[in-house]
């Protein structure tokens, strides 16, 4: 899944379960059960996503929802070999986005 959200410093928990298409407690758990996720809080508690906590959401949900780890299989992935899985999702990602170009390209002919 690529997530489509505006160029932001901070997003809410709202925008970022919207973004993909989940419930709000899943995010708030996906952030108790992994450290890549901390997003800032005001006086209030309200949760502020960073870019970076964005993209460390994309990688959690490629790797639970779309490859089918489980959540133990998730972390340990992701402590064993962070460097290389988000180096390899981010080409994944780079290459949907042309495979997308290509094909509004080809119903455009």
């Amino acid at each position: 899944m690529h997530v489509q959200l505006p160029e932001k410093l901070y997003y809410t928990i709202g925008e970022v379960a919207k973004a993909f298409k989940v419930n709000a407690s899943l995010i708030r758990f996906w952030e108790k059960e992994f450290d890549v996720i901390q997003p800032k809080k005001n006086a209030k508690g309200t949760r502020r996503f960073t870019p970076s906590d964005i993209k460390n959401l994309e990688l959690i949900y490629h790797l639970v929802k779309e490859r089918g780890f489980t959540l133990e299989g998730a972390k340990t992935h992701l402590k064993e070999g962070k460097k290389e899985t988000l180096d390899n999702f981010e080409i994944i990602r780079k290459l949907e986005g042309v495979k997308a170009q290509l094909l509004e390209l080809k119903g455009n002919l």
